[in-house]
């Protein structure tokens, strides 16, 4: 387990004007990119499918899209087209392996690298047309705290930060909750913690950060923030191996170790969000 880190004060951004959460969607984030986000968003909905339910993954790191990578797909129509309006939106979702639909992003365009009124009014237009039609909408996320993760994060009614033991990873989840905490007054995160060493690792971690977040962010008179350790996916060696080939660890190795994890991340995620919001 990581050692005690000291949490490094960040300055948000501007709050965006406040929308209302969408019951049927969570958010998949990290502080810092590498932690294996995208890596759990694919997973966790081919797990999803497996048990039975219509998912959806959209690709919300709109600058910097990789998903279509961890999938090996090749889409001739992104979410920039349906945006600006030469394509369709039902023809711009994909089928993925795993057995669930996902809606990519394009990769490198500057133009969605901050929340313009354009960006934010697409983006909610297309939530409005998706969110009916699936049990669950996951949203990839970008990693960091810019506007546009935030104003993606603040579309769903259930946030899963994804952080490893490594005290870069966890300083920078101490300061996404902060934020998230300060901005959309979430009374409630979930962690993922990734690339873990020992079993309990992650418990521990997530209440090392609880801790933390008691002691520095304020928050309204008895209504503080909780943090929810939802697993601990291992260290594994397949997941290397599935990443490497581009495959999705629920298909290649649905019995090791860390895809084990997952499933139990999805029968968590079924309980919180399918069933409560059906």
């Amino acid at each position: 387990m990581s050692d005690v880190f000291i949490p490094t004060e960040t300055k948000p951004a501007a709050p965006p004007t406040p929308v209302q959460p969408l019951g049927k969607v969570v958010a998949v984030t990290s502080g810092k990119g590498g932690v294996g986000k995208t890596f759990v968003s694919a997973n966790l909905a081919a797990a999803l499918a497996k048990l039975g339910h219509k998912v959806l993954v959209l690709d919300a790191d709109l600058g910097l899209a990789n998903l279509d990578v961890v999938l090996n797909l090749y889409p001739k129509i992104t979410l920039h087209d349906v945006f600006t309006g030469k394509a369709k939106l039902e023809d711009a979702i994909v089928r993925a392996p795993g057995g669930f639909s996902v809606l990519l992003a394009g990769s490198g365009m500057v133009e969605y690298s901050r929340l313009s009124p354009e960006v934010r009014d697409d983006f909610l237009r297309i939530m409005a047309g998706l969110v009916p039609h699936y049990d669950v909408v996951l949203l990839d996320t970008g990693a960091g705290i810019s506007d546009v993760v935030l104003f993606a994060v603040s579309l769903a009614s259930e946030v899963i930060v994804v952080a490893t033991p490594e005290p870069t990873s966890l300083t920078d989840a101490y300061a996404t909750i902060k934020v998230l905490v300060g901005q959309q007054k979430r009374q409630s995160v979930r962690m993922v913690i990734n690339q873990t060493a020992r079993l309990g690792d992650g418990r521990a971690i997530t209440v090392q950060l609880q801790q933390v977040l008691d002691r520095f962010v304020t928050t309204e008179p008895g209504r503080p923030v909780k943090l929810v350790h939802m697993c601990d996916i291992p260290a594994d060696p397949t997941v290397r191996q599935a990443v490497m080939r581009r495959q999705l660890l629920m298909q290649s190795a649905p019995g090791c170790p860390a895809a084990l994890a997952i499933s139990q991340l999805a029968l968590k995620i079924e309980e919180a969000v399918i069933r409560r919001n059906p």
